[in-house]
């Protein structure tokens, strides 16, 4: 099922304010970057080029307008998999809430919530 703590979302007010500040002053590398649209990008940084879990720095006003539900007042954990299809449906015959397996541009994702109803995401790095 479940392999390593993958990401960790920071909900950011600028993209390259947040990089610059992660890889100038924290000395991270940019680990992944990828358009997302016209005004938006997927960007991940992480403390090396070996470490496998980062930050990703997404956009607060993408994630409003996204999904108006969503809390960007804290950070999002993204756990990975390398079998996201056996991994959903494990956990959804383990009675676990789930929401519907999604396709993006950057993997295969999906969020599930705890018993307290605490929102995790579940992504597909191979």
């Amino acid at each position: 099922m479940i392999n390593k703590i993958g990401k960790i979302t920071l909900y950011v007010n600028n993209q390259e304010d947040a990089k610059k500040f992660w890889t100038e002053k924290m000395n991270f590398v940019v680990k992944f970057e990828q358009a997302m649209g016209p005004n938006m990008k997927w960007i991940e940084v992480g403390p090396s080029a070996d470490e496998f879990t980062t930050f990703v720095l997404y956009d607060k006003n993408a994630m409003k307008a996204q999904n108006p539900s969503t809390s960007v007042e804290h950070p999002s954990v993204l756990l990975s998999t390398t079998d996201i299809e056996a991994t959903y449906n494990k956990m959804k015959e383990n009675g676990v809430e789930v929401a519907e397996l999604m396709s993006m541009p950057y993997g295969k994702m999906f969020s599930f919530k705890d018993q307290d109803g605490n929102q995790f995401i579940v992504r597909e790095d191979k």
